[in-house]
């Protein structure tokens, strides 16, 4: 890899935390090799390309960043590029940071929005790290409140600009972006509007999947939450707008989940993360660690899926409502299922069962946790089973659960319409599977979501033994006759 001439001056910094670390030259480079193949980058790093870093030749592109990243993981606490004495760049870390300070974080994530809302389409390729999950998780779990995150004037101040007349401000200018946008105060209306926004996009994701309108919240946030964030605002309201933006960003990572745009996910879920802090929500950032968990398992990281419901756990204490309680449960259950642990699994299902039956009229569950009723249970056990091939229980639960669920959720129907397929299947009932599997193919058909069309492919991995059967050839040519 071609490197910059070197510098004269030696890299002490550098040295010094490899002697922390306890590297030699040779195990460093080939962590950041590994690190690099993580992200698609054949590096070909060795001890002697170490050498010349501790002399002061700057290595080019990403590898500060993947060097930061790899003294990251061994030491437990974020570094960036210049803490290794290292040029800065383009990092493909940026979004995984734990901001330190409120302010920084609207840095990040703003950041965030507005290469995503252009076209970069390499930042929609990242790849999703599970190592990049434990120091957020760690920060969000042990950090306290933020003290202030008032902007501006206190409580009182003259009449503001409306927020949604203002000009776009240019991307390449942020410090003009923060002087243009100063002053204009937040009020109740802004977030409110908010707060509908995120209706509206829930409402839309949940019919018709991720894709459909994922570009235009991201364009929302740039645009509309990233003044606001920027604007004037005292404490109540402060809290009250970052908790909105937590929401608006989360759906935006689940968004891109959706979309396998899986590593782009992972960071709006941490900056989520970071804004909830700053909300002084803890039970909203617990929901981001269990939608964080919820990929986890999707992309086959059980163990990781399993920590994370837990620090939510720990984190929300027993404090909780009983439905939020139902949902951290039910998240580590998915975990266990995902590496076959019947005896954990089940043991957190029951959990979560005991849970929502508490759940009483009148109980504050927060408005995000609404969804975890009978109809999401029953789900969650259906997909449980179905992992511990216990396919008799799996069947069970999905039927109740399509029986239970509203029609607006389409995409969880299309689910847990694959898992009864999939539970049918494991039973023997090929004809009853194929009908049910050609059912979710049509939905799939019709819905803008990666997720639902895997689903459906990982059906019809499983009728792979069973091709020459006349069922799945009529299932075949269902299918085909999609288009």
């Amino acid at each position: 890899m071609t490197e910059r001439p070197p510098h004269h001056t030696p890299n002490r910094q550098l040295a010094a935390l490899i002697a922390e670390a306890g590297f030699s030259n040779a195990g460093l480079a080939r962590r950041v090799d590994q690190l690099g193949i993580e992200h698609g980058l054949d590096l070909r790093y060795d001890k002697t390309s170490v050498t010349r870093w501790l002399r002061g030749q700057q290595p080019r592109g990403t590898t500060p960043a993947l060097i930061a990243e790899v003294f990251t993981r061994r030491l437990g606490r974020r570094l960036s590029a210049q803490d290794l004495g290292l040029d800065a760049c383009a990092p493909v870390y940026a979004g995984l940071e734990f901001a330190a300070t409120p302010s920084e974080a609207v840095d990040i994530v703003s950041g965030l929005w507005r290469k995503d809302s252009g076209s970069h389409a390499e930042l929609r390729k990242i790849a999703f790290t599970p190592a990049g999950l434990v120091v957020p998780s760690r920060d969000w779990l042990i950090g306290r409140a933020d003290e202030r995150v008032a902007r501006g004037e206190a409580a009182e101040g003259p009449a503001r600009v409306p927020l949604q007349g203002r000009t776009a401000v240019p991307r390449q200018r942020r410090t003009d972006q923060v002087d243009r946008t100063h002053g204009s105060r937040v009020t109740s209306g802004d977030i409110a509007a908010l707060r509908s926004v995120g209706e509206l996009f829930r409402a839309l994701d949940h019919a018709y999947g991720g894709g459909h309108a994922r570009q235009a919240l991201v364009r929302y946030l740039e645009h509309e939450a990233e003044p606001m964030l920027r604007g004037s605002y005292g404490e109540a309201t402060g809290r009250r707008l970052f908790a909105a933006a937590a929401d608006l960003t989360r759906l935006a990572g689940w968004t891109s989940y959706d979309i396998a745009a899986h590593g782009l996910a992972q960071r709006y879920f941490v900056q989520a993360l970071r804004l909830a802090q700053a909300a002084g929500d803890r039970a909203y950032g617990a929901y981001v660690l269990v939608t964080m968990s919820r990929q986890a398992v999707y992309l086959g990281h059980g163990r990781e899926a399993v920590q994370l419901a837990r620090v939510a756990q720990q984190g929300i204490g027993s404090s909780a409502p009983p439905a939020v309680q139902a949902l951290l449960h039910a998240a580590e259950a998915r975990g266990h299922g995902v590496l076959s642990e019947v005896r954990a699994c089940t043991a957190a299902l029951a959990r979560a069962e005991r849970a929502l039956e508490t759940v009483r009229p009148g109980d504050e569950t927060p408005y995000w946790a609404r969804f975890f009723d009978e109809a999401q249970l029953a789900d969650e056990l259906a997909h449980c089973h179905r992992d511990l091939q216990q396919y008799r229980a799996a069947s069970q639960h999905a039927e109740r659960s399509l029986q239970l669920r509203a029609a607006g959720f389409a995409r969880s129907r299309l689910f847990c319409r694959v898992v009864l397929a999939t539970a049918r299947l494991g039973l023997g009932e090929l004809e009853q599977a194929c009908t049910l599997g050609a059912e979710a193919a049509l939905q799939a058909s019709e819905m803008r979501s990666v997720r639902a069309h895997e689903y459906v492919r990982e059906f019809e991995r499983r009728l792979e033994p069973y091709r020459d059967a006349a069922a799945v050839r009529g299932y075949r040519e269902r299918v085909a006759a999609l288009g």
